[in-house]
């Protein structure tokens, strides 16, 4: 049976391909919205389809459900079938390549007869693509650029994909015979936003040979290789890879550790252990000919002199150093939370209505719930005209009249315009209680002209929240060329608070740069850029990006209550 996410692909795939068609672009979105509302369902998506909970969910269809039957009861789409028939395969792929839309896209399959990505590179080499009309020279740059950014990232997926896949394969290897216990371990683990295997750690007894047997009675699997001396690779049908390293009981918390920390982070403890008398080798500690016993990963890092590290920190960048001097942080949490921020309704792309936000916000514990439409220059995503704004606010007012326990905030998201001013006026943005300015358009400026639209933004009283500042769009586009060392000094000189956006595909600040940032003063806002209430489970996702930028609950915006969150958007007004 087919998961949620290979649902979700097949209405992208099928909206992507009547968009290169050229159908109606209200089909198009249908396609497009009931691909992020599976995306991002929580419950089980074949049960809610057979109880038809499915087909009363916004977003969702009387088409698009008939799709997702038949994916989940066979695995393919006949309608996506067809539309392949009709649409070459490399074509859809284009749409991935930075610049291509689908105008561009049509011209090059036209005029050059191109239907592939290697055809596509070879004719941005030879300068074909070069000499089309309305190309030239730096789109063919541009475009090879993107497809050498594809070829690096191919064989990644997004954290959220990776994680739900491996929990999902967990139950399965603890049942195995010979199998105390099972963990998920690497990358996963440790929160990476991009994964490129599973990896497992188990409690196994028996012998590389007969742990190599006891897997290859999973379900779907297409080949078993043996590499090192305690991992074996499964290779499923769908592609996926898992890497299950096997230890005993007395020596799990010291391959805990070692599964789980980056290779960096393992190299400071084997050379930490070193100048403690301890020898690191890859079948534990040893000392004096003996192994230490470590049966959980505080006994192996109480052995090296070190409190227990978070599993989100340990990337070598300084967090040893840190528990060596007592000076770990203490990590956000989710519960830290008061405020759901960045959230869009049906009155822009959203498909949950204010009540919906206001009794999902309720329901999860907030304090606070934040509105945040597109605004009116934000066409392609149904932004709020400045006539709706009030019948908006009207239905705003009635939910906090209706549903207690929460308070739903007037804000929007405006479109940052290519000359660095904000969509609608002044006198508009002051009817809103909070204002989030983020880029959406003008991708193709160069470094410095980006930077001086972004803090001519910041010049704006009414900016409180800098949303998915570096525009990334995880495998598919790299981040805009800016001075973020600029922009945070001037987010920190004014007040504004940088989003970490939890959108799954863009978990944008990078965690990276998420210290640099806070050691300038600046504060961290996290927004689930959620498009219906089942997005709400973006925030842990924002969380998690948190946690790997060392952020405690102090160092983030919507940890505060609502009276003090409302006075930090009065101070950026009056700065």
């Amino acid at each position: 049976m087919s998961s949620k996410n290979e649902v979700a692909r097949v209405l992208e795939q099928i909206a992507a391909c009547l968009e290169l068609k050229g159908e109606n672009a209200f089909r198009v979105r249908a396609y497009q919205t009931a691909a992020r509302t599976v995306a991002g369902f929580t419950d089980d998506l074949a049960e809610s389809a057979a109880s038809g909970r499915l087909a009363e969910l916004k977003g969702i269809g009387p088409a698009t459900l008939q799709i997702i039957v038949e994916v989940l009861a066979t695995g393919r789409s006949t309608v996506l079938d067809n539309l392949r028939q009709e649409v070459p395969s490399g074509l859809v792929d284009m749409m991935q390549v930075s610049g291509l839309g689908v105008a561009k896209i049509r011209q090059i399959h036209g005029s050059l007869g191109i239907e592939t990505l290697p055809e596509l590179e070879h004719a941005a080499q030879d300068g074909r693509l070069a000499s089309l009309p309305r190309f030239g020279p730096k789109m063919a740059q541009k475009v090879l650029r993107s497809l050498q950014f594809l070829k690096r990232v191919g064989e990644l997926r997004l954290f959220h994909h990776a994680r739900a896949e491996a929990e999902e394969l967990l139950p399965a290897l603890q049942a195995l015979d010979g199998v105390a216990s099972a963990a998920i371990v690497g990358g996963i683990r440790r929160r990476r936003e991009v994964i490129e295997n599973m990896e497992f750690l188990v409690e196994f007894d028996g012998s590389r040979d007969a742990l190599a047997a006891a897997l290859q009675r999973l379900t779907d699997v297409t080949e078993i290789t043996t590499g090192t001396a305690d991992v074996v690779t499964v290779t499923f049908d769908s592609g996926s890879v898992a890497s299950v390293r096997a230890s005993t009981h007395e020596m799990s918390g010291f391959h805990m550790v070692r599964a789980t920390g980056s290779a960096e982070h393992v190299a400071a403890l084997t050379r930490r252990a070193g100048t403690r008398g301890l020898e690191w080798t890859d079948g534990g500690l040893s000392s004096g000919g003996g192994v230490v016993a470590c049966a959980t990963e505080a006994e192996l890092y109480g052995a090296l002199e070190l409190p227990w590290i978070p599993p989100e920190l340990r990337e070598d960048h300084g967090e040893i150093e840190a528990a060596a001097q007592g000076a770990l942080p203490h990590l956000l949490e989710v519960r830290d939370l008061r405020g759901f921020l960045h959230c869009h309704s049906d009155y822009s792309d959203g498909t949950s209505t204010v009540r919906d936000w206001a009794i999902a916000a309720r329901d999860a514990g907030y304090e606070y719930v934040g509105i945040t439409d597109h605004s009116e220059a934000a066409t392609y995503a149904g932004g709020l005209y400045r006539d709706n704004i009030r019948q908006q606010h009207d239905e705003i007012d009635r939910a906090n009249a209706e549903v207690g326990d929460v308070t739903v905030l007037k804000g929007i998201e405006v479109d940052i315009l290519q000359d660095g001013s904000l969509d609608y006026t002044p006198e508009i943005r002051s009817s809103f209680d909070f204002v989030i300015a983020s880029l959406h358009s003008g991708f193709g400026q160069d470094r410095d002209t980006m930077t001086k639209r972004v803090l001519r933004a910041m010049d704006d009283r009414d900016m409180a929240i800098f949303g998915h500042p570096t525009g990334r769009l995880l495998l598919s586009r790299d981040p805009y060329p800016m001075d973020l060392d600029a922009i945070f000094d001037k987010a920190a000189a004014r007040g504004i608070a940088i989003e970490i956006n939890a959108d799954p595909q863009r978990l944008d600040l990078d965690w990276r740069l998420v210290r640099n940032a806070v050691s300038k003063g600046v504060t961290i806002s996290i927004g689930a850029d959620a498009h219906n209430v089942s997005g709400m489970s973006n925030m842990e996702l924002g969380v998690g990006i948190a946690r790997k930028g060392w952020l405690s609950a102090a160092d983030v915006l919507n940890t505060r209550s609502l009276q003090r969150f409302l006075q930090h958007v009065a101070q950026c007004r009056d700065n």
